[in-house]
This record gives C-alpha cells, sequence and structure tokens, in this order.
C-alpha cells in the first residue's frame, strides 16, 4: 500500500488553496450583457418559468447535477464520533470522487446535529438544492432510521454510501464468486464478522440474490447474535440465530462456504480458514488491516477465492466502483429515488462487467494479458472506463422501468456516448500512466536527488510504486535534505558518483564513451574527467544497463544536457534529431504540443523529424495523431522566412508518409477549429478530422505556446517535458517543475523504459 505520512497528508491539503473542491463558473460573464443574463433582469425569466413548472428546474439550474454530501461526523472512517467539522476534509474527499469518476458537481455540508429527527429536518429544509442526496459517516443505528425517513419525505435520490455502497459492490463481487466457486447461493452458509450499517446493509442484499437467513451466522463484538440476547436493535434482531451450539467466531465459520469480514484487522486465523468448506469465499474487508493478510489466507488454503478492502491485492471491494455511476445514472434520469431495484441493477452491471474481455486499457495498465473472469478476477478494476457507461445506464434503465424517473433516456447509446465524453482526461491519463509504470517498475536516476522537489518526487514515485529510484548526491548532504523535509529515504539507493568507491564504475563508463565517440575526438583522460559531472555518470548508467531510466534537468542548462545526451545516448538511427514534447490535458481533450524544449531554430529537414517524432509518441499513448504544421499564414499565402520551412517540412512528410495525417502549413485557430478549417480549406487532407498534435515552427512558439495555455487555463493540466528520438529513455524536466510534474515525468520514464526492454526481448 501507499504510505502517508502526517506531514504529507497535511500539505496535501493546505498548500496552494486550502481544501480539495472548489465551485466554478459554467456560464460566460466577461461583459455587462453576460452578467444582466446571469443575474438581474435576466435571471428572473428562468425563475418563472420554474415557478410554472417545477421540473423545470432540471432544465435551468444545475440540479440535475448536484449532489450534496452529507454527514453529522458521528462515525468518520476508523476515527469514530469526531464531530461535524472534523470529517469536512472527508467530505470533500467524497465530493472529489464523485466529480473525477462521475462527473457530479458536490456541496459537501456539515451538519453539527446528533438527534435523527433534527438531522432529518435540517436535510429536509435544504434538500430543494440538490438532485441526491449523498448521506456519509453516520454511526448505526441512527443511520438506519435518518435514511429510511429521508427516503419517504424526499422526492430526489437518497442513500447512505457506507451501507448500500459496501454493498452493492460486495454483492456483484460475492454472485461472482459463488459462480466461480460452482455454488448456488441458496445452499451456502454466511458468516458475517460485524453487525454495523454496512454490515447489515450488505447481508440484507445477499438475501435478495437468493441467500437463506437461516444460513446466516452473523457475529459483534459480543459474538455470535443469538435471539436470546437482550436489548437487540431491530437490525441486529433480523439476523439473529436460533442456534445455542455457536458463540465465537472460531465455532461459527467452522463448515461455512463464505465469510463477510467488515470489523477490524487481525481476527481471522489460517485455522480458522483451515476450517471453513471447500473452496472457501472470504471477504476480508477491514482497512487498511484485513481480517486476515491475503498471503495468510492463500497459505493456509490454496484454493481460496478471496477479497479484501486494498487496492494491492486482486479483487479489491472499492465503493468507488459503485457511488460515482449509481448516482450518474439516477440523476441523468431525475430520478426521485434510488431504489432496490436500481442497487440491483448496479449489481448485476457490475457482475457482468467482469465477465466481459478486459479492455486493453485495463491490461495495459495492470501490465498483464491473462486477467479473466476467474479466482483471481472476478470484481472490474476501478479504472476500468466501461464502469460509468455500463453501471449509470443499468441504473437509469431500472429507474425508468421502476417508474421514479422524471425524464426518460430515449437513446441508450448516445447516452453511453454522452458519458464517455463527460469526463476531463486529466485524471484517466495520469492515473492510467502511474498505474501503468507502477505494475513494472524500473530503475530510476534521478540526476539532481539533493534538490528538495526532485527528492521529494523519487519518495513519492517509490510510495505509488512507479519506480525503484536511484539518487546521485552525496549521501550526508541528501540525508540532511531528507531530514529537513521529514522524508524517509531509507531505503533509496544513493550514489556519489565523486566517491573513490565509484572510481572503477567512471572508468568503465569512460571508457566507453572515450571508444563509442573516438573518432570525434574523444580520450579516455577527457571522458574520466566528464564522468565527474552528474548527467554523464547518470545517463552512463543507463547505457551501460546499470539503470533503465534517467532524469534530469532541475539545474543543468538544456544546452549542456542536449549535448551530453547526444554523447553518452545519441539519437535513434531512424531520426537525425530528437526534440519533447508536452501534453496538454484540456477540458476540450488532449493535446500533443512539439518541440518545445530541443531545437531552437529548426529548419525543414528538422521540423519532418519533429513531427515524425510527435507521430511516434502520440501512437506511443495510445492515441492516432492527427498533426497540424502552424504558422502565421495558412496553406503557402506567405511564401518567404518561417512560412516557407513549414511548407516543405508538410511537402517532405506528405511524400514520404502518405499514411499520416498531417498538414499545413497554417493558423492555430484553422487547426483547431475543424469546421472553420473544412469551409475555408476543403482540400485539407486533415477534412473532417480533429487536430490532437500541434507542430510549432520554432522552440520559442512551442514553448510559449504551452506556458501561456497552462497560465491562462489552470484546470489543464501539463505532462512532460517528454523525450522522444533518443537511443535510451532520458527525460528533461523544467527548472520550474513541481513534484506532480517530475512523477508524471518518472511515470513515462518507467512506461519508456519498460517497452524498450519489450523491444529488445523480441
Amino acid at each position: 500500500m501507499v504510505k502517508v505520512t502526517k506531514e504529507a497528508a497535511l500539505e496535501y491539503h493546505h498548500n496552494g488553496r486550502p481544501g480539495k473542491i472548489e465551485v466554478k463558473p459554467t456560464k460566460p460573464y466577461s461583459t455587462q450583457t453576460d452578467l444582466s443574463l446571469a443575474y438581474s433582469p435576466g435571471v428572473a425569466y428562468p425563475c418563472l418559468e420554474i415557478q410554472q413548472n417545477p421540473d423545470d428546474v432540471y432544465k435551468y439550474t444545475d440540479k440535475g447535477n448536484l449532489v450534496a454530501v452529507i454527514s453529522n461526523g458521528t462515525a468518520v472512517l476508523g476515527l469514530g464520533n469526531i464531530g461535524a467539522m472534523s470529517g469536512k476534509p472527508v467530505m470533500e474527499g467524497k465530493g472529489l470522487l464523485f466529480k473525477i469518476y462521475g462527473g457530479i458537481d458536490v456541496f459537501d455540508i456539515e451538519v453539527n446535529e446528533q438527534d435523527p429527527d433534527k438531522f432529518c429536518e435540517a436535510v429536509e429544509k435544504i434538500a430543494p438544492t440538490f438532485g441526491g442526496i449523498n448521506l456519509e459517516d453516520i454511526k448505526a443505528p441512527e443511520c438506519f432510521a435518518i435514511e429510511e425517513r429521508l427516503k419517504k419525505t424526499l422526492d430526489i435520490p437518497v442513500m447512505h454510501d457506507d451501507q448500500h455502497g459496501t454493498a452493492i459492490i460486495s454483492a456483484a463481487g460475492l454472485k461472482n464468486a459463488l459462480e466461480v466457486a460452482g455454488k448456488d447461493i441458496a445452499d451456502v452458509r454466511l458468516v458475517v464478522n460485524g453487525a454495523g450499517a454496512a454490515a447489515i446493509s450488505c447481508t440484507k442484499l445477499y438475501m435478495a440474490l437468493g441467500l437463506k437467513k437461516e444460513n446466516i451466522l452473523m457475529l459483534d463484538s459480543k459474538g455470535v447474535i443469538t435471539s436470546d440476547r437482550e436489548k437487540l436493535t431491530p437490525q441486529k434482531a433480523l439476523f439473529a440465530t436460533d442456534r445455542r451450539d455457536v458463540h465465537t467466531l472460531e465455532e461459527a465459520i467452522k463448515g461455512a462456504d463464505v465469510f463477510v469480514g467488515l470489523s477490524k484487522g487481525n481476527i481471522l486465523s489460517q485455522d480458522m480458514i483451515r476450517s471453513m468448506n471447500e473452496k472457501p469465499i472470504v471477504f476480508a474487508l477491514a482497512n487498511p488491516v484485513p481480517e486476515i493478510s491475503y498471503e495468510d489466507a492463500v497459505a493456509a488454503r490454496p484454493d481460496v477465492i478471496m477479497s479484501t478492502g486494498r487496492s494491492d491485492y486482486p479483487n479489491q471491494i472499492n465503493n468507488v466502483i459503485g457511488f460515482p455511476y449509481i448516482f450518474r445514472g439516477a440523476l441523468d434520469v431525475h430520478a426521485k429515488a434510488i431504489n432496490e431495484k436500481m442497487k440491483m441493477a448496479a449489481v448485476k452491471a457490475i457482475a457482468d462487467l467482469a465477465k466481459q474481455a478486459v479492455p486493453d486499457v485495463v491490461n495495459e495498465v495492470y501490465r498483464v494479458n491473462d486477467l479473466t473472469f476467474g479466482p483471481k478476477y472476478f470484481i472490474p478494476k476501478p479504472v476500468d472506463p466501461r464502469l460509468i457507461t455500463e453501471v449509470s445506464a443499468a441504473v437509469a434503465k431500472a429507474a425508468m422501468e421502476s417508474g421514479v424517473a422524471r425524464t426518460p433516456i430515449k437513446d441508450f447509446e448516445t447516452y453511453k456516448q454522452n458519458l464517455r465524453q463527460l469526463l476531463g482526461q486529466e485524471t484517466k491519463l495520469t492515473r492510467t500512466l502511474h498505474a501503468t509504470a507502477a505494475h513494472h517498475p524500473q530503475r530510476i536516476v534521478f540526476a539532481e536527488g539533493g534538490h528538495q522537489t526532485m527528492m521529494k518526487a523519487a519518495v513519492q514515485a517509490k510510495q505509488e510504486g512507479i519506480c525503484v529510484p536511484i539518487l546521485l548526491g552525496n549521501p550526508d548532504r541528501l540525508n540532511r535534505v531528507a531530514n529537513r523535509l521529514k522524508l524517509d529515504i531509507s531505503d533509496i539507493e544513493i550514489i556519489d558518483m565523486r566517491a573513490d568507491k565509484e572510481q572503477g564504475r567512471r572508468a568503465t563508463y569512460a571508457k566507453h564513451l572515450a571508444e563509442k565517440r573516438a573518432r570525434e575526438g574523444y580520450t579516455f583522460e577527457e571522458a574520466y574527467d566528464k564522468m565527474y559531472e552528474r548527467n554523464y555518470f547518470g545517463m552512463s548508467m543507463v547505457e551501460n544497463g546499470d539503470a533503465d531510466a534517467f532524469i534530469t534537468g532541475l539545474y543543468t542548462k538544456y544546452s549542456n544536457t542536449i549535448k551530453v545526451a547526444k554523447d553518452v545516448i545519441g539519437i535513434r538511427p531512424e531520426y537525425r534529431h530528437f526534440g519533447t514534447m508536452h501534453i496538454l490535458n484540456t477540458k476540450k481533450g488532449v493535446y500533443y504540443i512539439a518541440d518545445t524544449l530541443i531545437n531552437r531554430h529548426p529548419d525543414g529537414d528538422v521540423l519532418a523529424d519533429v513531427a515524425r517524432l510527435a507521430a511516434h509518441s502520440v501512437r506511443f499513448f495510445n492515441d492516432e495523431p492527427v498533426i497540424a504544421m502552424l504558422s502565421y499564414s495558412n496553406f503557402g499565402s506567405d511564401k518567404e522566412g518561417s512560412p516557407l520551412k513549414v511548407h516543405t517540412a508538410v511537402e517532405t512528410l506528405q511524400n514520404e508518409c502518405p499514411e499520416l495525417a498531417i498538414d499545413g502549413e497554417m493558423q492555430v485557430n484553422f487547426a483547431l477549429n475543424r469546421q472553420l478549417r473544412d469551409e475555408k480549406y476543403p482540400f485539407s487532407r486533415l477534412k473532417g478530422k480533429d487536430v490532437n498534435t500541434l507542430v510549432f515552427p520554432d522552440l520559442s512558439s512551442a514553448n510559449s505556446g504551452y506556458k501561456l495555455l497552462q497560465a491562462l487555463s489552470p484546470e489543464t493540466e501539463v505532462i512532460g517535458p517528454i523525450q522522444m528520438g533518443l537511443n535510451k529513455p532520458i527525460h528533461f524536466t523544467d527548472f520550474e517543475c513541481s513534484v506532480r510534474d517530475i512523477v508524471n515525468i518518472t511515470a513515462i520514464a518507467a512506461i519508456d523504459a519498460y517497452v524498450e526492454k519489450l523491444k529488445k526481448n523480441k
């Protein structure tokens, strides 16, 4: 699991703008007319329309995409009753997950009220604002009464995710696990350890799937819940057994088919697992420490079919697989409720998704080719892009069929297409990059190991499993920096290339470099002196196989770094130049920008190589390049200077690479506006295509272009620079790069290195 320190968590929540969510306008507001439409007097018209037809509130406001995450802070995570205000970071976090996975806007609302009736009154009074209510972190048994009342009094979807989210995901998992085990749910014996909100809701949903009540044993902190126990809550009484021969977990689990743990860690022993029926199903869902570790369970029973709440083991029960998409489907039909049919539809959709062929993007993230339905894969992965379409559509359809949808969906294919386009590319792309790198972490050398930004990035990349970092620098100095930053680098390799013990390695690298560049005047002595410099030494580590990738640039001038890269690594034989690219994640989609770092004043030949390199890199990111070669003129309207060299490069590429979608020279507005371009220049090879790759005429314009957009559009994420065209994975950073920027580059470097290995092994 990712190691999280107190300092890192507090810095994450405090840095920049405090908190994790914000409100942004969705309409123009720059002119007096805009403001008159947004507020007085124009706003009166939608108000009157809503007065005449209340359902028009979904037409003229954000109600249909707005969920309230509401809590009184009485059961926050594993922290207990810490109060409404103390739970606010969790509610903001839930809002963030709603947004990045479901595209749903959220207001988090912390109600300082523990009386269930008064709490409900507060929620009922503010409910007209929202399209749905997500109850969160409310203790049992009050949460049952609160949810039940609000479902009756409100005409919008209400769901307590701590109950139903876990229930829906685990029910889908149980459904599939039983199929893997070849068992009928009507015949199996279930032991549930835990009797809180989640346990009660899970068990109810399992019964709805066909599990028999007489085959259930539930335990709380006092042991097996029996019908003769005094003062049972109505919820616990529902699952009280009449048996008098079982009291402890050890007694209850003998001969059981299924164990579901929603309690605390390390309470299930290997002997208990051994006492279960053949092909036991174990859902150890306590977090962060499960009731029994995956390793211990498998060692005790090789035939175990297991799930946990952790991401580092197979079959993670993760609520994020459910709640964003359940609310998404409910909101999109303006549902009056989330009912049992909708929950069951979500269960079935999630379960069915695990049986379908896994898309390439999921296989790529987990770097496997055998992710197929079975003991190690019976729950979809959280990164599966089909969740939003399959689960949301199933929930919406169930809402329509059960009569709670105000606005039915007429064309579900179009609806699914809209869902695919709903979420921005930022989180999906970076999440995919990080997860892909983490499945095959590579040895990556960080040149400026003592720079606090690079050190933080190296530590974070290691914690996320992206790479095995190697820091260059003086160990004493690096440890002082780490202590000051409260970073643990005790298990990270540090190499002092100036130390006497590295003399032999310097000599080996120098000999290799001198032999490689002998015809360019290099001597061994000159090469040996260069090995005292971090870029020569670090790149030589990669060149000689002592590392897989190298990251530099926070201190070094680009001109020097470029020279070292050419000397030590060299350019791929199929190219004569190399360059860099930045990826821009915008609301309109992903754009690839080149060359942003290397070639200051390129001629036509260099631009042609940059375009070829860009096309190769875009395909590396599983995209199909559509390239516009930019200038200040369009298609030969200016036949001198910069436009001429771009025009020449385009002509060369269209002749040599007829299959490549490329054209120019053209102004950037024509490149990005397909309709304008098609109308004005119908002869273009890009007719009918949306450009995703922009090749600028020189370094100044490319570098200024992406930085301008970054400065004017803070929501646009910029990833890069990404090296294109060197023989080995050598990647550069800017001196202003953040920790996040370097971690992103590290992920790309790791993937780059792994792909290089795959090519060599073919």
